[in-house]
């Protein structure tokens, strides 16, 4: 047992060796490069053999780096969520397809992800996404019932002169979302319902200042308030515990030098 952990500790040093690291995230991003020069027939034409070895070669070393840290790890690295999203991210991507499975072949782009496990930023701003989903979800469903809202009444009133942009409630929900991106929203379907409607601008202008410039917003509101509160917890939780106790010393004594202040006082007459 003594043998097996000591092996796992000197695995566990080389798989996090920042050597070790950087040439990771170095065959990721190659590897992101190669899957691209793919959709080039060009490149395709001269290099297929090459790009096709490769691809062999990054499949084998990410199996490899993936075994190393579950025998480094054992069973932390199951408990772990980076852990299991890289293991994910490995096995479907090492699965054997030919080009008949076009769709899981696609899926070999999904390696890239793994640079999210690697940078500690990139997993702070998934992690405050996560946190932010509640009150994302929220929104959302605020957001759809404006939609619904305004896509009945869009159809009811533009529905007759215009079938193809309101003529049912899944075209005037798209319609109204095209709108609501302020894609083509004036000159492509504002101005000509206003040719029919000439006070459509009310209602359409009261979508936009509700759900561009309000509800979108408090999905950004939501985001950011999650991202503070992830750094103020980071921020705590690396306090070490030699300076917390430098606080509780500095607390404890300036609480003795206000008790022997307020000793020393003189009483007060009629006390």
């Amino acid at each position: 047992m003594a043998g097996v952990a000591a092996a796992r500790a000197r695995v566990a040093a080389w798989v996090e060796h920042a050597i070790f690291q950087r040439a990771i995230i170095a065959l990721i991003v190659v590897n992101a490069v190669a899957i691209g020069l793919e959709t080039m027939p060009a490149v395709v034409a001269v290099a297929d053999p090459l790009l096709s070895v490769f691809d062999q070669v990054v499949i084998v070393v990410f199996a490899v780096e993936v075994g190393l840290r579950i025998f480094a790890c054992g069973g932390r690295f199951f408990r772990d969520p980076w852990s299991l999203f890289d293991l994910a991210i490995v096995l479907i991507t090492v699965m054997p397809v030919d080009d008949s499975f076009l769709v899981l072949r696609t899926l070999r782009i999904l390696r890239v992800l793994r640079l999210l496990s690697i940078f500690p930023q990139l997993r702070r701003i998934v992690a405050a996404l996560l946190r932010a989903v509640p009150g994302v979800g929220a929104i959302s469903a605020l957001l759809g019932l404006v939609f619904y809202v305004f896509a009945v009444i869009a159809t009811k009133l533009f529905g007759a002169a215009f079938p193809d942009w309101f003529g049912s409630i899944g075209a005037s929900t798209y319609s109204l979302f095209q709108i609501m991106t302020l894609e083509s929203w004036s000159m492509g379907i504002v101005r000509p319902v206003m040719e029919v409607y000439p006070l459509a601008w009310l209602f359409f202008v009261s979508f936009i200042m509700l759900s561009t410039f309000t509800v979108l917003n408090l999905f950004i509101a939501i985001i950011i308030d999650s991202m503070q509160s992830l750094q103020k917890d980071e921020a705590a939780a690396d306090i070490s515990p030699t300076e917390l106790a430098a606080r509780y010393d500095a607390l404890a004594a300036e609480l003795a030098e206000i008790k022997a202040m307020v000793a020393a006082r003189p009483p007060e007459r009629g006390s």
